[in-house]
């Protein structure tokens, strides 16, 4: 299991205290200081079955600069939604988590932490 997290972030310490208790395995990424890449964004989005806006935080500083409200939400803008996100990570929901399965969540609740355990 992997969570990507920042260490900032309360929602991030509640899901490592939980998987924690649950005694499950994961590794960390600091994904501030070791950003993912296009890619590795377009991954996660796939697994978690999302778009790029939908993990987007527009109330941050960085999405005000890039005028994101304003940027279309379609198939034809998707990659400049992509690319976004892997030149300013600190607009990527927190935290998500993706199980070995494959399976993805953003877990932003206990709910959705607990429905990667076994």
């Amino acid at each position: 299991m992997e969570i990507w997290i920042n260490p900032a972030c309360s929602t991030c310490a509640s899901a490592l205290s939980l998987l924690d208790d649950a005694g499950a395995t994961y590794t960390v990424r600091r994904y501030l200081e070791e950003p993912p890449t296009a890619q590795e964004i377009e991954d996660v989005l796939q697994r978690l079955g999302m778009q790029p806006w939908d993990i987007t935080r527009l109330t941050e500083p960085a999405a005000a600069e890039l005028g994101l409200t304003a940027w279309p939400r379609d198939e034809s803008h998707r990659r400049q939604w992509i690319a976004a996100l892997a030149a300013h990570p600190i607009l990527i929901q927190r935290p998500i988590i993706t199980a070995d399965d494959g399976t993805a969540v953003v877990g932003r609740s206990p709910e959705s932490v607990r429905s990667l355990l076994p």
